[in-house]
C-alpha cells in the first residue's frame, strides 16, 4: 500500500522561501513546519494547509503527492 507524501520542502525551494519565512508568513512554529517538510507528521490542519497554499501560492496537490510505491 502506497502513502502520502509531503513535497513541501520542493515548493518552497521553488519559490525560494526559507523555513523561517514561511513560519513568520503562515504562522507555524519552525518545528512543526520542518516536520511538515520532512514528513513527519500524520496529519495536517486544513488551515495550515490553505495557509501554506496561500504563502507559496500553489495548490493542495502541489504539495501532498499519493505515492503508491512507497512503505508506510
Amino acid at each position: 500500500m502506497g502513502k502520502i507524501v509531503l513535497r513541501l520542502d520542493r515548493m518552497m525551494a521553488d519559490r525560494k522561501m526559507s523555513l523561517n519565512e514561511l513560519s513568520e508568513k503562515v504562522g507555524v512554529t519552525n518545528v512543526n513546519l520542518s516536520k511538515l517538510k520532512t514528513g513527519k507528521v500524520n496529519a495536517i490542519r486544513f488551515s495550515t494547509l490553505e495557509a501554506i497554499c496561500d504563502v507559496l501560492k500553489c495548490q493542495p496537490g502541489d504539495i501532498l503527492e499519493y505515492d503508491e510505491n512507497a512503505e508506510e
